[in-house]
């Protein structure tokens, strides 16, 4: 029988966010796969140069963050009939406010008994949280110009 899948981490952060601080959150002696996920902020969207960005959230968006997690956790946990030692566990943290190119946006891990299932669980975790979390973000072109990008809800 699969074990209970612990959550680590599921916040919205105005302070930077570390992918090294993720895997170890959900590194244990029981799980064969530790994979991570660290989405930053890059210097062109669509053809322009991005100088900087803003992330901006729902009030809901932290407990929507929240649900979208366990929700992810307690599927994956119930399907892993590889390894029944082996929880899942998962560490998931998107940033709000402004944010430099290079700052991580968006950083999860998760810890799984095999190597496939954590590619999986991870993937499926970030298509989501992108999805589902009531975040926008806010990019400012070095030609002045702003665009507003709905990034969930």
């Amino acid at each position: 029988m699969p074990q209970t899948p612990s959550v680590f981490q599921a916040v919205l952060s105005d302070q930077p966010i570390s992918v090294d601080v993720a895997i170890k959150a959900v590194e244990s002696d029981t799980s064969g796969a530790v994979v991570s996920f660290s989405g930053v902020v890059r210097n062109h969207d669509q053809g322009k140069d991005v100088e900087r960005l803003s992330y901006t959230a729902h009030p809901s968006a932290q407990q929507v963050l929240e649900e979208v997690v366990n929700r992810v956790a307690a599927e994956f946990s119930l399907t892993d009939g590889l390894d029944s030692r082996a929880a899942v566990q998962i560490w998931a943290a998107h940033r709000i406010g402004a944010l430099r190119i290079g700052d991580p946006a968006l950083v999860c891990a998760v810890a799984a008994g095999h190597r496939a299932e954590a590619f999986a669980i991870c993937s499926d975790l970030v298509d989501r949280i992108k999805k589902e979390v009531p975040i926008w973000k806010e990019q400012f072109f070095s030609d002045g110009t702003v665009e507003w990008v709905g990034a969930g809800g």
